[in-house]
């Protein structure tokens, strides 16, 4: 037996289309985001769920439902689940920050592991948080289904983490597409294996395009707005 982790990023919401950093601003799912949950939730009707956590902001509460309706399963909130607050660059874009605030924008881009803006948090923070979390769901649900609606920054810290993979570099070499699905396999909390990564096969069926406009300079579509 093993214990298996539905990790999904919430859906679309509001701001997601126009790129903003909104990790402690608590938005509401768009129309696309409710409808993509409510695909991944007939995706996932035929697994045998057994419960169901989420970041405590609406974005990932309202996914975590939708996906969990078929199940008629309560969503649990988990705050260590949360996103990375980003302070004073709450509601601004990349192109916004980069120009109020170029020193510490530069030091992000460096490394956003150990690093983090006025008020906000770093990557080594969010980790310390969510990672315990995570593991101590996997450890009092043993040999279950357990289904986890997090957040971008946070599910690739936590991957990062759990697959060994160098923290320093997540922002620009692991993506998080909206109500995206990961799954993780645990033999044990000491033993996780990556089964499944960012797929959106429930509501994308062409090949993704390639990323762009999504808070990383390296690939944003104009590096020099």
């Amino acid at each position: 037996m093993s214990t298996r982790v539905y990790l999904v990023r919430h859906g679309a919401t509001e701001l997601s289309s126009e790129d903003r950093f909104a990790g402690a601003i608590d938005v509401k799912l768009s129309d696309e985001g409710r409808e993509q949950a409510r695909l991944l939730g007939k995706r996932l009707a035929a697994d045998p769920l057994n419960v169901a956590f989420a970041s405590p902001m609406t974005r990932t509460m309202d996914t975590a439902s939708l996906i969990a309706a078929p199940h008629e399963l309560e969503v649990t909130p988990i705050d260590g689940l949360r996103e990375i607050a980003h302070g004073r660059w709450e509601r601004k874009t990349r192109a916004e920050v980069e120009q109020e605030f170029p020193e510490e924008y530069a030091r992000y881009e460096t490394d956003p592991y150990s690093f983090a803006p006025t008020a906000g948090e770093s990557g080594l923070q969010v980790t310390a948080r969510a990672l315990p979390a995570l593991l101590k769901i996997v450890e009092e649900h043993r040999d279950q289904r357990i289904l986890i609606v997090s957040h971008k920054a946070t599910i690739r810290l936590l991957l990062s983490s759990l697959i060994g993979f160098d923290p320093r570099k997540y922002r620009d070499r692991l993506d998080q597409s909206p109500c995206a699905l990961n799954i993780l396999d645990f033999k044990d909390v000491t033993s996780p294996r990556l089964t499944l990564f960012n797929d959106t096969s429930h509501y994308c069926v062409d090949v993704p395009q390639v990323p762009k406009n999504r808070l990383s300079k390296t690939w944003s579509g104009n590096k020099q707005a």
